[in-house]
């Protein structure tokens, strides 16, 4: 399984890349303002930023919703970086855009993806990945690792390319859940990718092994 950050903080995508696990970025219009990044020539160069710390597939959304408008931008997004993924909502005109992309050689996220038909059609359009939100299914008392299991059930029955990328990570345990599930990545905010090396137990049993070492060598 796959580990991307879901992040526009370029300090926290290269603590993440300093560990050795990051594969990629997930990004949005909103995690770009929360960083203070506005207006479109700010976010493309972040963007171009981003790509140029990590080795691995970034995610960059498209804010159109019309098939032209998504074409437009999305073939803008992709020719800045070669590791451009163009995030695409799962609307119809977006998965008549993520077909164009497909045709095109151009890597497509469909985003916000909620239900199993969902992503047969996204996965019919020829998306590279689609992003199962499951923490906002979680919100609404609706289980989303079920159905990131019942996504890559179906994905591996018809022999979908689609890669699943699990979306809206909320703690380590929905990681470890994905990773059981089958997806094949997840995408996370920082904290619960760190959260993943913690336990008490690995902290008393260092502090032990300290301990004994130093009792040794007064």
């Amino acid at each position: 399984m796959k580990f991307f950050i879901d992040t526009a903080n370029l300090n926290q995508i290269k603590e993440a890349n300093d560990l050795g696990i990051l594969d990629g970025v997930t990004t949005n219009p909103s995690l770009m303002a929360k960083e203070g990044i506005t207006g479109a020539e700010n976010i493309i160069k972040h963007y171009v930023d981003i790509c140029n710390l990590v080795d691995g597939d970034v995610s960059a959304e498209v804010i159109s919703t019309d098939f032209a408008g998504i074409v437009r931008e999305g073939e803008m997004l992709a020719a800045l970086h070669k590791n451009i993924v163009v995030k695409v909502p799962m609307i119809k005109e977006g998965i008549k855009a993520i077909k164009y992309f497909s045709s095109k050689g151009i890597k497509t996220n469909c985003t916000l993806l909620f239900s199993a038909g969902q992503a047969i059609l996204a996965a019919k359009a020829g998306a590279t990945y689609i992003s199962p939100f499951l923490g906002r299914l979680d919100d609404i008392s609706y289980d989303g690792i079920q159905l990131i299991e019942q996504i890559v059930h179906i994905y591996n029955i018809q022999g979908y390319d689609t890669q699943v990328l699990a979306a809206s990570i909320r703690n380590p345990v929905h990681i470890v859940k994905c990773a059981e599930a089958g997806a094949d990545v997840i995408t996370s905010p920082l904290d619960s990718i760190l959260a993943l090396l913690k336990h008490p137990l690995t902290d008393i049993g260092l502090e032990k092994f300290l301990a004994d070492y130093n009792k040794g060598n007064k």
